[in-house]
């Protein structure tokens, strides 16, 4: 079991930045996949980011390449999200997300653990 726990969220004007952190907590961090998924209102879950065990491979969906970036310290336990140049349409509630396998995954079902989501609001 991976308890996982989200923080950095608020509000923010356009062009501004937010860095999200996800603590984990329970079995091997290390091991997993984690991800950086969005859900905003009246929309689909989506995948923002993830990246694998090493760090070696990430994922960007396209409206944040260049924008946004995703590391993990497996030291800490912890997968950050640096978000640069946000902009209103990046509101949504974020969520953190560990997958028990090796490659990336961009599909929500394909991810085992979640944390409870933090929301990022970005006014005009």
């Amino acid at each position: 079991q991976v308890q996982l726990v989200e923080s950095g969220g608020g509000l923010v004007q356009a062009g501004d930045s937010l860095r999200l952190s996800c603590a984990a907590s329970g079995r091997t961090f290390s091991r997993y996949v984690m991800g950086w998924f969005r859900q905003g209102p009246g929309k689909e879950r989506e995948i923002v980011a993830a990246i694998t065990w090493t760090g070696v491979y990430t994922y960007y969906t396209d409206s944040v390449k260049d924008r946004f970036t995703i590391s993990r310290d497996n030291a800490k336990n912890t997968v950050y999200l640096q978000m640069n140049s946000l902009k209103p349409e990046d509101t949504a509630v974020y969520y953190c997300a560990a997958a028990d396998r090796g490659s990336i995954a961009t599909q929500p079902s394909s991810y085992d653990y979640w944390g409870q989501g933090t929301q990022v609001t970005v006014s005009s």
